[in-house]
């Protein structure tokens, strides 16, 4: 199995930054595509920054120029650092990752998500 931990939400002012993590741990033979999503109240999931399999990376259109993702593949783990917030950025933010992990002699597709983290834009 894998797990991704996510960390870094909390509560700022409009105009303010954080920087989310999300480690991922476990049997990972491979991690193919690493990102992140985020679910306001009352409305679905949706991405907000991702690395994909082809090893681009897509962003919403409301967070381009402001959110950048990067990576650190020896550790397992995507950073999102959050610039100029907005209160509309308000929202549940989920890590997910997709890939191959090994275990018991065999291969195993795996498509991951994290607990979620807060992150609450206010003044």
């Amino acid at each position: 199995q894998v797990q991704l931990v996510e960390s870094g939400g909390g509560l700022v002012q409009p105009g303010g930054s954080l920087r989310l993590s999300c480690a991922a741990s476990g049997s990972i033979h491979r991690i193919n595509a690493m990102g992140w999503y985020r679910q306001a109240p009352g409305k679905q999931r949706d991405l907000v920054a991702a690395f994909t399999s082809s090893g681009r990376t897509n962003y919403e259109d409301s967070v381009k120029g402001r959110f950048t993702i990067s990576r650190d593949n020896a550790k397992n783990t995507v950073y999102l650092q959050m610039n100029s917030l907005k209160p509309e950025d308000t929202a549940v933010y989920y890590c997910n990752a997709e890939g191959t992990s090994f275990s018991g002699g065999y291969y195993h597709p795996f498509d991951s998500w994290g607990q979620g983290t807060q992150v609450t834009v206010s003044s």
